[in-house]
């Protein structure tokens, strides 16, 4: 069957966009289709915009392996396409003697992922230089940092174009038909088509299930439940306390109520852990009482009337509440048997870190095939 493209990706969010810029580099010929009017406007926009070092995943995962090198990877791409970003570093507090053995384990899997760059300071180091800042020990890891996201986006869109690939907005895919040597998919919007291509990767984020129960003769086993965690963001009025990313000890389910700046050098607080059943974006101002309580842990200066509502991001996890964190999904025909489909599941934090590193694995993936 002849094809009209090489590959196609589904969804255009950072992973998405990164695999596709990888495959257009490769030579291959590679279109995005995005169900929406804007690359990016999901997931990939909804988060703290945070550079990760790779600190809290089980060694060999997925996640760890690919935080790791994808940090780099993502360094040295922001510097040479002159994407706004900075190396602030963050700080992982503990604010008592339980906290501080929590933070011992967090050190030791962290060299475990490769990532040993980790300082440890006394409370009255890290005191004086955050004054307003309270703990008994606190860790350092100076290669944290921060992008603009969306500018991250636009690079890696232009790169795509750059060598002839195409993102096609508002194109939601409808249905993937499978054939011996390629696909047929069949795509809506304004403009209804039938396109075919040797290769489809589903980097659907959210929408990733969705988008694997569309494509014909995909076993239902190979298809993971998703589980939907909402994270809501609180503003900071007012001058920013910290000069660097503050973190408490990590909870089981997430990072815990963190403070973080943007490029404009505002503070922010969040994401608090909301499991939910539909996608809402909505931000309960009244949520901000826990965030108060959470927040003068570390820093108990956070004045009354301080934080506002600002925006939420939700999650596409693949545990239930409750159970162990899962690993990111990258499946091949090798787990579910049809040749030429990549499928991406689970793909949240730490994505925008790692989104060179997945794209790199995917490609190799589909050379290897």
């Amino acid at each position: 069957m002849a094809t009209d493209f090489d590959a196609v990706v589904v969804g255009a969010g950072v992973v998405g966009l990164a695999i596709a810029r990888a495959l257009a580099f490769s030579g291959r010929d590679v279109v995005v289709l995005e169900a929406l009017d804007a690359i990016g406007s999901v997931t990939s926009s909804r988060n703290s915009e945070v550079i990760h070092a790779g600190i809290y995943y089980p060694a060999g995962s997925l996640k760890g392996r690919l935080c790791v090198r994808g940090k780099q990877l993502l360094y040295d791409y922001l510097e040479q396409h002159q994407v706004p970003h900075a190396r602030c570093g963050k700080w992982l507090v503990a604010t008592n003697d339980e906290e501080t053995q929590q933070l011992e384990a967090v050190v030791r899997r962290a060299a475990a992922n490769g990532c040993t760059e980790l300082e440890w300071l006394s409370a009255a180091q890290a005191m004086s230089l955050e004054p307003e800042l309270q703990c008994v020990r606190a860790l350092s890891s100076p290669t944290t940092g921060i992008v603009d996201s969306h500018r991250y986006m636009l690079s890696l869109q232009g790169d795509i174009e750059s060598r002839g690939g195409a993102v096609a907005l508002k194109s939601p895919l409808l249905k993937v038909i499978p054939h011996r040597d390629g696909f047929s998919l069949h795509v809506g919007g304004d403009a209804p088509m039938e396109v075919s291509a040797k290769y489809v990767i589903n980097a659907a984020g959210l929408e990733a299930q969705g988008v694997a129960k569309r494509i014909e003769g995909l076993g239902a086993e190979h298809i993971p439940r998703r589980y939907l965690c909402k994270g809501n963001y609180f503003t900071l009025l007012g001058a920013a306390p910290f000069e660097r990313l503050i973190y408490p000890v990590p909870g089981s389910a997430s990072l815990g109520c963190h403070y973080t700046l943007d490029l404009g050098g505002q503070g922010r607080f969040g994401p608090d852990v909301e499991w939910v059943d539909e996608v809402d974006y909505a931000v309960e101002p009244s949520r901000a009482a826990d965030f108060y309580e959470q927040i003068r842990r570390y820093w108990p200066g956070l004045k009354d009337g301080a934080l506002s509502a600002s925006y939420s991001g939700v999650r596409p996890k693949l545990q239930a509440p409750g159970a162990a964190a899962e690993d990111f999904r990258i499946d091949g025909s090798a787990v579910h048997g049809v040749p030429g489909l990549v499928n991406l599941f689970g793909i949240e934090s730490p994505g925008l870190t790692s989104s060179l590193a997945i794209a790199e694995h995917v490609a190799q993936m589909i050379e290897s095939a």
